[in-house]
């Protein structure tokens, strides 16, 4: 008898094992599914074209600002190297940044704060400007795109939205479109 309840024990364990692993399969399917739809979809591919262009762009700027920009605050600022401005606030005196950190002393290293602000600022600038320009040109083309298709558009006389000049029939408010040679429909009294 002990043998048979344990027996009994030990299917119903095989049992519900069976079904255990039989639910995690199906939820493990159902994730690899859902990552699927999600990696196809459009969103991780926006993401990873987002990425690369980015870095791209992040070269250029850094480009423009090293060839251009920097060499004109040095002009500006005769060669100082903000990054080496510091102050020494334990340690004694020292005069170069490096012979402070060799020595150990504590320094606030504001240069570079400085240089990152400034560095900050430019690039921001330099994106500003290409961004404008960029959007400048696209504006322009979409104003062109628009002139063309309402040149292949008319208004409809009675809810006033563009349709196509061919037009028999607006698509918005369902009134029969004559052609200017025809006559406006005039409305109906009610009771006649």
């Amino acid at each position: 008898m002990k043998k048979n309840v344990k027996q009994n024990n030990k299917k119903k364990e095989n049992i519900s094992i069976k079904k255990i692993r039989e639910e995690n399969k199906k939820k493990t399917k159902a994730a690899i599914e859902e990552y699927k739809k999600f990696a196809v979809k459009g969103n991780a591919i926006d993401l990873a074209v987002g990425v690369v262009l980015g870095s791209a762009f992040t070269a250029i700027v850094n480009a423009i600002v090293s060839t251009t920009i920097t060499p004109l605050i040095n002009l500006l600022t005769c060669n100082v190297d903000l990054s080496t401005l510091f102050i020494t606030l334990k340690g004694g005196h020292f005069n170069t940044l490096e012979e402070a950190k060799t020595a150990g002393a504590i320094v606030l290293n504001y240069g570079e704060l400085i240089t990152a602000i400034i560095n900050f600022l430019i690039i921001s600038m330099v994106l500003f400007i290409i961004i404008s320009v960029l959007k400048k040109v696209t504006n322009k083309k979409g104003a062109k795109q628009l002139e063309e298709k309402k040149s292949k558009a008319k208004k409809c006389p009675y809810c006033y939205m563009d349709i196509p000049l061919e037009a028999k029939k607006c698509a918005y408010c369902t009134s029969d479109i004559l052609d200017s040679s025809e006559k406006k429909p005039t409305s109906k009294k009610a009771g006649k």
